[in-house]
């Protein structure tokens, strides 16, 4: 009688898969998240495109795992956004907070926010994968006028938060209860989802 087949990873999927992820970062930080194609990291990994694709499922999902994210925003953003512009800014607040409280200083995101402060690729990079992951479904549950100025103000809210809390570690609100943040945070978050823009 013949053993049974092995299931699992084939004998070298982990060196291919690293060999993809490596091909990716250096894509991604080269010619952003836009410009850099799953064909073009494919190539650079010696792969079929298909395999990247078996690996990953999608590029979004590649360049979370090629940056370390702790979350795919494909994952989580829908859930957030999903009950609508009511609340959303509280929703997105204490998610976020949650999340780097969680995470501490392993956070890879903190490390990415540092780069993009002082080096463009870093900034065109975040900015761009933000920009399609986050933002662009943001501005579409948004019902008021101006829709992606509204989510890149909320954009500009929350990664001063990072700065502040966690990279400049400002103490009074380092040390502030998260539920007082939330609050606070998510009133001016909301303000930029439902309020008025001009000052008349």
């Amino acid at each position: 009688m013949r053993g049974s087949a092995r299931r699992g990873r084939r004998p070298g999927d982990s060196g291919t898969r690293e060999s993809i992820l490596d091909a990716a970062r250096s894509r991604f930080s080269s010619e952003g998240f836009r410009s850099a194609t799953v064909r073009a990291i494919a190539g650079d990994a010696g792969v079929d495109p298909s395999l990247v694709m078996h690996f990953f499922g999608t590029k979004q999902a590649l360049f979370v795992a090629a940056m370390e994210f702790p979350i795919n925003p494909a994952d989580v953003v829908p859930h957030i956004v999903g009950p609508g512009v009511d609340g959303l800014g509280e929703r997105l607040v204490r998610f976020l907070l949650g999340l780097v409280d969680e995470l501490g200083e392993a956070n890879p995101m903190l490390g990415l926010v540092r780069s993009a402060v002082g080096h463009p690729d870093a900034a065109r990079m975040m900015r761009e994968f933000l920009g399609e992951a986050i933002l662009d479904r943001v501005a579409a549950a948004i019902e008021a006028d101006r829709p992606r100025l509204r989510a890149d103000l909320c954009a500009s809210q929350i990664v001063g938060i990072l700065m502040a809390r966690q990279i400049l570690a400002l103490p009074e609100l380092a040390a502030a209860d998260r539920e007082t943040l939330v609050g606070v945070y998510g009133r001016t978050i909301q303000r930029y989802l439902t309020e008025p823009l001009d000052s008349s």
